[in-house]
Formats: structure tokens, sequence, C-alpha cells
């Protein structure tokens, strides 16, 4: 059977072209995707948002407490825990007092309390910190110590450890005593390109027991996620797409595919331009 001169040589060029496609495809597909966060969210529609659920003290918990009142000599007992006790005079008249520089510390036990100057033992597990404001102040109001005391609580031991395919692994000190997943995320550095975005893992211990629970980032489900806020001592585990390489694997491999389909592609050429 004879085969046109023309015919020959555009059959040729449709080979020639198709290596190429696959050469460029291959290549194409060394550097994965980036990830999409809620990306199945609809612009301009209202989504009900959940009530941010209040953080409840737990064992080995450390918590900030100054009490403050008009009179400072009131206050300055409850506000010594070590070290000497200075008055701070504030611009709305009432004093609240430090003791050193860093100021009165209680460490939950694990019983589940703190001793508190004058006041003894407190059992404050399960508690949240408003809480543990109003138990303070009413404790100290029906003492007959100080009627109207303002009582400032802090947690101090709020922290995130995030870990995996993300950009900066370590724990995350968090000041204000809240947190969402995706912040944490963020201040990570954010997700790198091997991130498997539907395999996002809150490792949570409490009240005694050690919970996994798997989120995908992807979805607009993570905001109904129990998940989703964040609590003292979570671990962030963000899986990975498939085994990462390391950097001189990863330049090894991307040298030899592309020699490899160059040499490809010229051998492949030469065959057909004869």
């Amino acid at each position: 059977m004879h085969i046109k001169t023309n015919d020959y040589y555009d059959m040729k060029r449709q080979i020639l072209a198709m290596i190429l496609l696959g050469v460029s495809l291959l290549s194409s597909c060394m550097s994965p995707k980036k990830v999409v966060y809620v990306n199945d969210m609809v612009p301009n529609i209202a989504y009900r948002a959940l009530e941010v659920p209040m953080l409840k003290l737990q064992q080995s918990d450390r918590l900030s407490i100054t009490v403050s009142a008009k009179n400072p000599e009131l206050a300055a007992p409850f506000n010594v825990m070590g070290g000497s006790y200075t008055v701070v005079e504030k611009e709305n008249g009432l004093s609240s007092g430090s003791a050193g520089t860093g100021g009165p510390s209680y460490l939950i036990d694990q019983q589940g309390n703190i001793t508190f100057p004058i006041l003894g033992n407190l059992h404050l597990e399960g508690l949240t910190l408003e809480q543990v404001r109003d138990l303070l102040s009413q404790r100290l109001s029906d003492g007959g110590y100080i009627k109207d005391a303002i009582v400032k609580v802090e947690l101090l031991n709020l922290k995130v450890n995030v870990m995996g395919e993300v950009n900066r692994v370590g724990i995350i000190d968090v000041p204000d005593s809240r947190i969402n997943l995706l912040e944490a995320i963020s201040k990570a550095g954010g997700v790198t390109r091997n991130a498997a975005s539907d395999r996002v893992t809150v490792i949570r211990e409490e009240n005694g027991v050690r919970k996994k629970m798997l989120t995908n980032v992807g979805s607009q489900d993570i905001f109904d996620s129990p998940a989703y806020y964040l609590q003292q001592n979570d671990i962030v585990y963000v899986e990975p797409i498939a085994a990462e390489n390391t950097p001189r694997e990863d330049r090894s491999w991307r040298f030899t595919t592309i020699a490899t389909g160059i040499v490809t592609v010229i051998l492949t050429a030469i065959n057909l331009l004869k």
C-alpha cells in the first residue's frame, strides 16, 4: 500500500506533536496543586455562624488572677503570691497589685483546685474564665473583704501545636484565649503544596479522654466542626497528599524527567525526519 508523501509527513508531525504534549503534561504533573480554602462557599450568601464556645479550665492550666479595688489596701493581700506587692494606680481610680514583674499566677492541680490568698482552696476545673471571675467576686463580697471587687482572670497556657504539611511547624501561643483552626494554620505560614486539605486532624484531650477529629479546610463544613475553635493544648496535624521527597531527591527527579523528555523528543524528531 502506497502512502502519499504529504500524508506521510503529516502523520510524522502529528506523532511528534503528541510526544511533545505528553512530555508537557508529565512536567505539569510534577508540581502539586495549591490548596483552596472553603472553596464551596457561595459569594454574597449569608451562612449561620456558630456561637464561640467558652473555654473550660482543665488540670495543669495556669491562670493569672488580679484583684482591683477603690481602696488599694483591700486588694493588696489578694494579689500577693511570693515576692513583694506593688500598688499600681489606674486612670479610673481603681488600683491593682502585682507580685514581682509578672503578677500572681496559679496552677490548677490534679484535683482541679488552686490555693488563693485568704480564700484558700478553690475548685476551678470545668469552669469558664467568666465563671471563675464571678466566683471570686462573690466570695470576696460574701466574706466581707471587698464589696465591689474588680477581678481579672486570664489563661496563660493557651498553646496550639501545629504539625505536618505547614510552612512553619511549631507551637503557637495565644494571648487572647481564642483561636480557630484557620487562624492557627495562617500563623503557621499556611499549608504546603503537598497538603491534603480534606485531612486536617485536630487531636484534643478533654476530661481525661483523647480524641481525634478529622476536618476539611476546603469545605464550608469546617465552620460547623467542633474542631474549628481550638482549645488549650490541641494538636493540629495537616496530612500530606503523598510522601514528600527531600530537596535533593526533588532536584534529581526534575533533572532526570526533563533530560529524558528532551532526549526522547530529539531522537523521535530525528527518526521521523529521515
